[in-house]
């Protein structure tokens, strides 16, 4: 790193740092902490869905994953389709009702009883699954480019871990989701132009994307975009039933994401960011997938050096992880290292920001206010910073569990993970909109029922990754099984459960769920939601439709 490097980035801090101040200077109600006073427009709407998705766990991932898999994982970076689902089906519930949580919206569907379960299921999938892998990302990133700093014996490992951390906590404990969702703004265009460079350099040095594809194309099998089932990572079949499961509870029902929707002006604002989200999320595929890819293609040329780790057979491969970092380091001229490295310290902190506030928004709403309903609005934005707190120190005693849970990769242990957790989730979001019959039993019990196999699952799995079971065992079977299709196989069972315990069980009052489900939007209800889009809302769509279409189509025969 150049000095002119550290300039950049610390350019980049002084203007996050005046965004803080002002941002705190706004804060008197917990509606304005939680939910920027529901004041934010239509474009810093999509740019924060956008930078909140997009963290250093993709960067860094997403590279490694096209080191180590090719496309395999590009599906789950093609879910703009998924955001229009957001934009046209999911958001105009969530909206109208003006609640500050999914959970809130889940108890005025059905009882307060799901609110608590989607509250701490929602707290446990942050820990094992964004603080950790976001925070894993930053700090391998910190150990490439800063390998010699240490501190009190403490590695540039777990010092970039601990100091993004803290920065970011810093920050989105004074500033709110004010902050957060305006610093995203700014954050995403740095990550998009920070990723280009890469992306232009690479293929520069490389020699330009045929001499891409030609490399690809003598690995054919294991860069394409589909595999066959007989695949043990990817099989065609697993992803086209893994893949919507995960981008619906992710996109549509997660309070992570939803949280962003919900702070817009009103629902014109709220449907169009979505769109405009939708729009920026076709991209990922070109600017973080792709460059794994490249990275590949200069270390078989020699062009530059990853460096290796030991696969599970005992062979030599290369450490995905390090494809990003490395190519930053060796092929960035001065002051251009310094932004992508601002961009994928952007990257880190939108990602943790925009969870932290979804923590503390989960905890001190859901929680903490059933249990104390009287208290002030200074106490929730006071219990909400706590709250923060905790769950960043979970997150970090975590990561040492992760690889033993998934050896493929970060992404792919990301996306596990979320495999497990997200099928009871998705059935009871999906049959609770579409289905008035399906009741508050129902629901109580495939979530329950739903998220203990998952954590069963994950649990049998990370014991077979630390060889805690002999070969040949049913244990070690149900640990190997594949991820794909064993969220699949959640999926259907928690939607078997939630409509047969609600057909055995009393169905709802019309007086419970009126506005709740389509079909008992009320007349009002739909003459907003129809005044709240125009052509330009059904252009944009459509757009980004298209684009998803033309990804499909040209990577499903790139190398043929």
């Amino acid at each position: 790193m150049h000095w002119i490097d550290w300039l950049v980035i610390g350019v980049y801090f002084i203007g996050l740092i005046g965004v803080v101040f002002w941002s705190s200077k706004q804060q008197k109600t917990s509606e304005d902490y939680f939910l920027a006073g529901r004041n934010i427009g239509w474009f810093a709407v999509g740019a924060s869905l956008f930078a909140s998705n997009i963290g250093s766990e993709h960067i860094v991932g997403l590279a490694g994953q096209g080191t180590s898999s090719g496309m395999a994982m590009a599906h789950w970076e093609l879910h703009a389709w998924v955001m229009i689902m957001l934009a046209w089906i999911f958001v105009p519930f969530y909206y109208r009702s003006g609640v500050y949580t999914m959970p809130e919206f889940l108890e005025r569907r059905f009882n307060s009883t799901t609110r608590w379960i989607l509250s701490i299921v929602s707290l446990i999938a942050y820990v094992v699954t964004k603080v950790s892998v976001t925070v894993y990302a930053g700090a391998m990133v910190f150990q490439v480019l800063l390998p010699d700093i240490s501190l009190f014996g403490i590695g540039p490992f777990w010092l970039g871990a601990v100091s993004t951390v803290v920065l970011t906590g810093l920050y989105t404990v004074f500033g709110g989701l004010r902050a957060v969702v305006y610093t995203d703004t700014a954050q995403a265009l740095i990550l998009l132009v920070g990723s280009f460079f890469i992306t232009y350099f690479g293929l520069k040095e490389l020699g330009g994307w045929g001499e891409l594809q030609e490399v690809c194309r003598q690995n054919a099998d294991r860069f394409a975009l589909w595999r066959p089932n007989s695949d043990p990572d990817f099989p065609w079949l697993g992803i086209l039933i893994a893949s919507p499961v995960i981008g619906i509870w992710y996109w549509c029902t997660d309070q992570y994401i939803i949280q962003r929707t919900l702070a817009a002006k009103n629902l014109t604002n709220a449907r169009r960011g979505a769109i405009w989200g939708g729009f920026l999320k076709v991209w990922p595929v070109m600017i973080f997938l792709v460059p794994g890819l490249i990275g590949y293609a200069l270390h078989q040329k020699g062009l530059i050096s990853i460096p290796m780790k030991t696969g599970e057979n005992g062979t030599s491969i290369i450490n995905g992880d390090q494809v990003f970092p490395t190519m930053v380091a060796t092929l960035l001229p001065v002051g251009l290292r310094g932004l992508v490295v601002g961009g994928l310290l952007a990257a880190l902190m939108s990602s943790l920001s925009s969870l932290f506030n979804s923590c503390a928004s989960l905890f001190t709403i859901d929680i903490y206010k059933k249990m104390r309903p009287m208290a002030s609005e200074a106490m929730l934005v006071r219990v909400g910073r706590v709250a923060t707190g905790v769950v960043v120190g979970l997150g970090l005693l975590w990561i040492p569990i992760m690889p033993l849970i998934a050896k493929g990769g970060l992404y792919q242990y990301l996306q596990s993970v979320q495999g497990y957790l997200a099928p009871p989730l998705t059935a009871v979001f999906l049959l609770g909109l579409f289905s008035k019959r399906i009741n508050a039993n129902g629901a109580v019990a495939g979530l329950v029922i739903g998220f203990f196999l998952g954590i069963a699952k994950l649990t049998v799995q990370g014991m077979a990754g630390a060889g805690k079971f002999a070969e040949g065992s049913t244990l070690k079977a149900i640990g190997d099984y594949n991820f794909l299709y064993a969220s699949g196989w959640l999926l259907a069972i928690s939607v078997v459960i939630i409509v047969v315990v609600s057909l055995f069980t009393k169905k709802p009052s019309e007086e419970q769920i009126v506005g709740l489900t389509y079909a008992t939007a009320t007349e009002e209800q739909k003459r907003e939601n129809r005044a709240s889009w125009n052509k330009w809302d059904v252009i944009g769509s459509i757009v980004v439709l298209g684009l998803v279409l033309a990804m499909y189509l040209y990577f499903s025969f790139w190398l043929k």
